[in-house]
C-alpha cells in the first residue's frame, strides 16, 4: 500500500519519495518531491502519526544537523529519501532547517 504525499495527495510508493519525521514525537509526513516540503511547512506542517524509521532501526548515527552542523538535541527531524532499496538519511536540529535545506535543493543541489 502506497503512502500519500502530505502536500499534493498523490500516491508515493514505498521505494520512492521522502519521509520526514520527528522520532521522539512519533509523527511523520511523506512527500513525492522534496520541494513539496516547503509549501507544506508554510501552510502549517500537518503531521500524521507514525515513524520514518522502525523502532528497532538505529538512527542515532546522524548526530549533527545537515544544515548548520550543530549537535542534535532531543527533538530532531529526520529526512529519509527512499530510492529503490536504498535509504538516504539526513538529520536536522529543527524543521526550519529542513525547509531551508529543501529550498536550497537538499543533498542534490547544483554545484
Amino acid at each position: 500500500m502506497a503512502d500519500q504525499c502530505s502536500w499534493c495527495g498523490i500516491d508515493v510508493a514505498a521505494d520512492d519519495g521522502f519521509r520526514v519525521g520527528e522520532p521522539e514525537r512519533e509523527h511523520r509526513a511523506v512527500f513525492c518531491r522534496l520541494e513539496h516540503l516547503v509549501p507544506w511547512s508554510i501552510q502549517g506542517a500537518t503531521w500524521e502519526p507514525g515513524r520514518v524509521t522502525r523502532r528497532d532501526e538505529p538512527d542515532d548515527a546522524l548526530g549533527r544537523c545537515a544544515l548548520c552542523g550543530d549537535d542534535l538535541a532531543e527533538r530532531r527531524v529526520l529526512v529519509v529519501r527512499h530510492r529503490g532499496e536504498h535509504r538516504i538519511a539526513d538529520a536536522f536540529c529543527r524543521l526550519e532547517h529542513v525547509v531551508d535545506w529543501a529550498k536550497g535543493g537538499g543533498r542534490y543541489k547544483a554545484a
